[in-house]
């Protein structure tokens, strides 16, 4: 008779806990992209795809990436700096 492994309700249990957590990062991303996008609205530039974008590129971490899509959406360069500084 075999008794069942007991690596199932472990593997279990992580895939619930990682599941969870990816449930509670995702409102924080959107948050800070909303919060670049708040931004460059509030700075006279109306929002598009291409801006949402670049505010989600921001709030992942690729400030870089963040700048340069903003400033290709014709934002200006402090303005699609301090967008992406609130993306993070």
């Amino acid at each position: 008779m075999r008794r069942p492994s007991a690596r199932i309700p472990s593997v279990l249990a992580a895939l619930v806990l990682a599941a969870g957590g990816a449930a509670f990062a995702a409102p924080a991303a959107s948050a800070s992209v909303q919060d670049c996008t708040q931004y460059v609205v509030s700075h006279g530039k109306k929002s598009s795809p291409d801006i949402t974008q670049a505010c989600y590129e921001g709030s992942i971490g690729n400030q870089t990436s963040c700048v340069a899509s903003l400033q290709a959406a014709g934002v200006s360069s402090n303005d699609a700096n301090g967008a992406c500084r609130a993306s993070h």
